[in-house]
């Protein structure tokens, strides 16, 4: 039963993905829902595999899905989600996936029904471009890529 604060969102349970938990937040705190994985698969060093979950969702409208990694997987074992914050769109009704890297030095096995990534509800803000010939003055000015300091190695 959705609570005054959530959001329903329609979820189906593939062929493959029966039996499996559905994301669930693990704290009463937690941000994300942890996605679970509905396939065995062993990611090699370097290599990418987007793990199946056996789920497709009907995200509603103005809102998308963030994919995003475990703490744990990526401290522990060089496990990420390399295009992070994935994005799932509103509009999108294909199995959802969960793109995963191994940045560690060693295989790292994905077991069915283990956590593989956090699942995040977000409203989106479309945009609505307005040319100009010129943009404001800021303090900042054209500064990036570690402009504002702060890190040793950037000699800053």
């Amino acid at each position: 039963m959705p609570s005054s604060d959530s959001v329903p969102v329609p979820i189906k349970v593939l062929p493959h993905g029966e039996g499996l938990a559905l994301p669930a937040y693990a704290t009463d705190g937690a941000a994300g829902m942890d996605a679970v994985s509905a396939e065995d698969v062993t990611i090699a060093p370097g290599a990418r595999h987007a793990v199946a979950t056996g789920l497709a969702v009907a995200i509603p409208h103005g809102f998308e899905i963030q994919v995003r990694p475990r703490s744990g997987l990526a401290l522990k074992h060089g496990i990420t989600v390399p295009n992070t914050p994935g994005t799932i769109d509103s509009d999108y009704r294909g199995e959802l996936k969960v793109i995963l890297i191994n940045h560690g030095h060693a295989p790292f096995e994905v077991r069915r029904g283990d956590r593989v990534a956090q699942l995040i509800l977000a409203p989106v803000t479309r945009a609505a471009w307005l040319p100009v010939d010129e943009l404001d003055e800021t303090q900042r000015g054209e500064g990036g890529f570690g402009s504002t300091g702060g890190v040793v190695a950037l000699g800053n």
